[in-house]
């Protein structure tokens, strides 16, 4: 096979193909430019190692937003007081493994991110003050508005873990807010929503997913060896041989982004 491969679920037939163009839809062409948001900083590459090679190798655009400061990823008592640095250090490793240096922290407080939702008016000592407030939606607007993504990727909102499930919520909600006149302080407004996907990383899509990337047993040694730089993790052994015993291969959920219309629900008054 070729180093990847691209299946997608429709509703009568599954096409197949090695051009990523075709895989997604409304292709965009050399405009096209990929945002990665994440709670913690090794589920990008668990998630999507395999996608950001194919992105990688077909020159598009790809920056990584990560939510967390990774505070409480300690497995030791030594680690305490260093993990924040250490997991810096390993991520850009991670990354760099896959030929990417275009990574951002927002440093909110790992396993806090419930207390720091929203917007409001930064007070002293609040994580990642921007035009003098704080809060996850007004990170991901200034975020978006900056990159202006085309597609923009997130671990699914059902995930089990509490912080997946509430960076899921407040990208959606800043994807909208990106789009609008609100918050002029953040940028200008993103001239069209970017296509949104959902990425599985510790749980079960909600749906059925309908993309599958496949790809070569050299790329996917590649993401195996950018989860390995996690080295400060002592379970990482565990979940590479989970994602080698899973097969080269990841699948991503195309969401639906798609405001109220009454008229939607007209036909079943009829």
């Amino acid at each position: 096979m070729q180093e990847f491969e691209y299946r997608v679920r429709g509703e009568s037939a599954v096409r197949a193909g090695n051009d990523i163009s075709a895989a997604f839809t409304g292709w965009k062409g050399d405009a096209e430019r990929w945002l990665f948001v994440a709670p913690h900083d090794d589920d990008i590459v668990l998630g999507a190692g395999i996608l950001l090679q194919a992105a990688k190798a077909a020159g598009i655009p790809l920056r990584m937003l990560i939510t967390t400061d990774g505070s409480m990823g300690y497995c030791t008592a030594e680690q305490r007081r260093t993990i924040k640095e250490v997991r810096a250090a390993e991520t850009m490793d991670s990354f760099r493994a896959l030929g990417i240096d275009d990574v951002r922290w927002l440093n909110f407080p790992d396993c806090s991110l419930s207390r720091n939702g929203g917007r409001r008016v930064a007070a002293p000592g609040d994580p990642c003050v921007i035009e003098g407030f704080t809060g996850m939606q007004n990170a991901y607007t200034r975020e978006i508005r900056d990159f202006r993504p085309t597609r923009l990727f997130v671990p699914s909102g059902c995930d089990y873990h509490p912080d997946h499930k509430m960076v899921y919520d407040e990208v959606m909600i800043s994807v909208f807010h990106a789009g609008g006149d609100i918050w002029p302080e953040l940028g200008a407004p993103i001239p069209a929503t970017p296509t949104v996907y959902e990425m599985a990383i510790y749980a079960d899509f909600p749906v059925k997913p309908n993309l599958m990337v496949k790809c070569s047993p050299e790329v996917l040694e590649r993401k195996l060896a950018a989860i390995g730089a996690y080295k400060s993790q002592l379970q990482i052994e565990s979940l590479i041989n989970n994602v080698r015993e899973s097969g080269p291969m990841e699948l991503y959920r195309e969401i639906e982004f798609s405001l109220y219309q009454p008229k939607t629900y007209l036909k079943d008054f009829e």
